[in-house]
């Protein structure tokens, strides 16, 4: 069983597009390619899959505020635990992730 963060904020479905619109923020899509070619997909949202993230850090600001999106929340929790570790000032998951926005 892996255990959760309480570090890293979870942010509800209803509340993803203001998270990231106040905190001038980007959407971090942590599925894999053949899941954001099928299923719902959030605007403006970039993709680099779980298996990918270490070898992309460079792609992303460690300044600019990250919402961590996947399926369910579960590889997304992982994710922003691993960017915010390697000091990502600030990192949150979408609770639930795009299921509970019907998307997934």
């Amino acid at each position: 069983m892996t255990l959760r963060s309480t570090t890293i904020e979870q942010v509800p479905a209803a509340d993803w597009n203001r998270w990231v619109t106040q905190r001038r923020g980007v959407v971090l899509d942590v599925r894999e390619p053949i899941e954001w070619q099928t299923t719902g997909v959030l605007p403006d949202s970039r993709l680099i899959s779980l298996a990918e993230l270490p070898a992309a850090l460079d792609r992303l600001d460690r300044d600019t505020p990250i919402l961590v999106v996947c399926r369910s929340g579960n590889r997304s929790q992982q994710a922003a635990e691993f960017l915010s570790r390697r000091g990502f000032r600030q990192v949150a998951n979408l609770a639930g992730g795009l299921a509970a926005l019907g998307a997934a």
